[in-house]
């Protein structure tokens, strides 16, 4: 059994998912935040901090102190391994890998992999097929390159995750508003500064997937792809996914062997990856990788259907264990997810039509945010009013079940 380090955690899904995952591959965890205040909100069910060996606290901001900090707690504690499920402390967990020598991607390729604008530069240097892209500071080199790229364009931070920021924009005005956006949020929402790039890309148009994979030993499997529903334009708003995505041989391969020469480019090892890849009638085009599992509930959709668990795995990872990525039959052959993506704002008053959902076989799950709730209309993917899960054993069957089921809905927000 390994003791694993986890540095921050998202306040999500991940932080139930990977928390139990851990405690599922046979580790212990200890956990470092700067803010324990962040994710004692209140939630269903026995908090998923009440299963650390230890609660930590240090800036985890700042790097320099940081790491004689997790030395010393190294000494005293003894770890195995160390991790997050939060994008934003990725790099800072390579950087405590590479300090006290355990394992995990190299700093290099996560920092490469977590800087949208440093992957696109990677990965185009490489010859991974992706958008036209320019990476920009300010609002005349953006005009120019949107200019030179051709509306529509794509404006996205290079630091935010989530969907934040990331608009579709069709003329000069529209990509001087988005500029401003980017420049009204000066910190993430961790008390990060920001950078000051900005990638402004061509629109690239097909549906939307994403390649699920594990790299350790410098051996990459594919463990699936899930196909992914987006909405909310100009914003890019995940609406459902459902795994694996149904595709044909040819499509398949395109899409894993753009994810593998990804991860590749970037030199990513000994990690769990989420690779978000559009096939457009060209070829595929990459558009980010995550060097993490997948957020928005698609591992326990992955899990339903192979029975591999993604956050066992990436625990097993980061302890130095070679996970069992074998799957075994489970009965099930489709497993998706669907959200309330709200349009409006106000407070919810009620959602109705859930009715008969728990004696569904098909609907393993599903979860709404209470009457009072504050409601304003989706532009990045924290904003979901709720979500259903549905797993069936026909192949390709549970996306549009799980649809139909929140389109079934009937939302009443106050204004």
């Amino acid at each position: 059994m390994g003791h694993l380090l986890m540095v921050e955690s998202w306040v999500g899904s991940m932080s139930t998912l990977l928390p139990a995952g851990i405690g599922d591959a046979g580790h212990r965890f200890s956990f470092l935040t700067r803010d324990l205040g962040h994710y004692l909100h209140g939630r269903p069910g026995p908090h998923p901090l009440l299963g650390a060996a230890n609660v930590l606290t240090a800036e985890t901001n700042d790097e320099a102190t940081l790491l004689p900090y997790v030395r010393r707690l190294h000494e005293a504690l003894g770890f195995d391994g160390v991790l997050s499920s939060c994008d934003y402390y990725l790099p800072t967990v390579a950087a405590i890998a590479a300090d006290l020598g355990l394992p995990g991607p190299g700093r290099e390729a996560v920092a490469a992999a977590c800087a949208k604008h440093r992957t696109r530069q990677v990965c185009s240097a490489a010859g991974v097929p992706g958008p036209a892209f320019a990476v920009v500071t300010d609002a005349a080199d953006a005009l120019a390159a949107a200019r030179r790229i051709g509306y529509p364009v794509v404006v996205k931070p290079v630091d935010l995750c989530g969907g934040m920021l990331v608009t579709r924009v069709e003329d000069d005005d529209a990509l001087r508003a988005a500029l401003d956006g980017i420049g009204a949020v000066p910190v993430n929402a961790r008390g990060q500064a920001r950078a000051t790039e900005v990638l402004v890309e061509e629109c690239v148009r097909g549906p939307e997937f994403s390649v699920e994979t594990i790299t350790a030993c410098g051996v990459t499997t594919v463990v699936g792809v899930t196909d992914k529903t987006l909405t909310g334009a100009p914003a890019f708003i995940e609406a459902g996914h459902q795994f694996p995505a149904v595709l044909g041989p040819a499509e398949h391969e395109a899409l894993t062997t753009t994810a593998r020469a990804a991860i590749t480019a970037l030199g990513l090892d000994d990690t769990v990856a989420h690779t978000e890849i559009v096939l457009t009638t060209a070829g595929p085009r990459l558009i980010e990788v995550n060097p993490r599992p997948a957020g928005n509930r698609i591992t326990e959709l992955i899990r339903r259907v192979t029975g591999i668990d993604l956050a066992a795995v990436h625990a097993d990872v980061a302890a130095g264990r070679t996970p069992d990525l074998t799957p075994r039959d489970t009965g099930i052959g489709s497993a998706a997810i669907a959200f309330a993506v709200p349009d409006t704002a106000g407070t919810l008053a009620a959602i109705e039509g859930t009715e008969g959902w728990d004696e569904d076989p098909r609907v393993v799950e599903h979860r709404f945010a209470d009457p009072g709730t504050g409601v304003r209309p989706a532009t990045n993917n924290n904003t979901y009013l709720g979500h259903v899960m549905v797993a069936v054993a026909a192949e390709g069957a549970a996306g549009p079940i799980a649809r139909s089921l929140i389109e079934g809905l009937t939302i009443e927000v106050a204004r």
